[in-house]
């Protein structure tokens, strides 16, 4: 990420829930399960280049979500005999919720 403030403000929109760890500057954490969250880190050299894939029950609830959080979508798609959503962040990172 290159700007901490914007990337925290738009993943708590996406994820409907602010960071669940602030560990250390420059470091955002959400906690999903024993062992699996996504962190999102202030590394502007490389920002851009990261992809990160979340598994949902429902689709069609997190694209009525995240229509009603302000996302503008473009799907969701047929995607490897299932349904993807494809979301970038401000720097570019691709967000794809993948589910029935």
């Amino acid at each position: 990420m290159t700007d901490e403030s914007a990337a925290g403000k738009w993943y708590a929109r996406l994820l409907d829930r602010e960071p669940d760890d602030r560990p250390m500057p420059g470091l955002l954490e959400w906690h999903f399960g024993n062992g699996f969250g996504l962190q999102v880190w202030a590394e502007p050299e490389r920002a851009g280049h990261s992809v990160v894939v979340i598994e949902v029950d429902d689709m069609d609830a997190v694209v009525s979500r995240l229509t009603a959080a302000g996302f503008t979508l473009q799907g969701p798609q047929p995607g490897g005999g299932r349904r993807i959503l494809v979301i970038e962040d401000p720097d570019g990172n691709r967000v794809v919720f993948a589910g029935e």
